[in-house]
């Protein structure tokens, strides 16, 4: 098992990576490429499983040990969160654009 900084930086690179998928397909999906912005929506999702999949090896490791709550940890919270609302925002932008087409 990992420690929790690599756990965290895990969660990090992974959500990071999904948001930046979602901005862009509201981008994409703002000049018209629809084809484009659900394919970076569904690799973002992908990505995010990835960071989900980390988070959870973290609960795991919460649940066998006490682990102190520091900055690296609560910024990997943060930045999941932030990921997983920015994929639902990508979504509804997605089909507003679609709409307004």
């Amino acid at each position: 098992m990992e420690g929790t900084e690599l756990v965290a930086s895990r969660i990090i690179a992974s959500v990071g990576t999904a948001r930046s998928n979602y901005i862009g397909a509201i981008d994409v999906a703002s000049q018209g490429d629809f084809e484009e912005a659900e394919r970076l929506i569904a690799e973002g999702k992908a990505i995010f499983l990835e960071g989900h999949k980390a988070h959870t090896d973290l609960l795991a490791i919460m649940a066998k040990e006490e682990i102190v709550m520091d900055l690296l940890l609560t910024h990997a919270e943060d930045q999941l969160m932030s990921a997983e609302a920015f994929g639902i925002l990508a979504e509804k932008f997605v089909d507003l654009y679609k709409k307004l087409k």
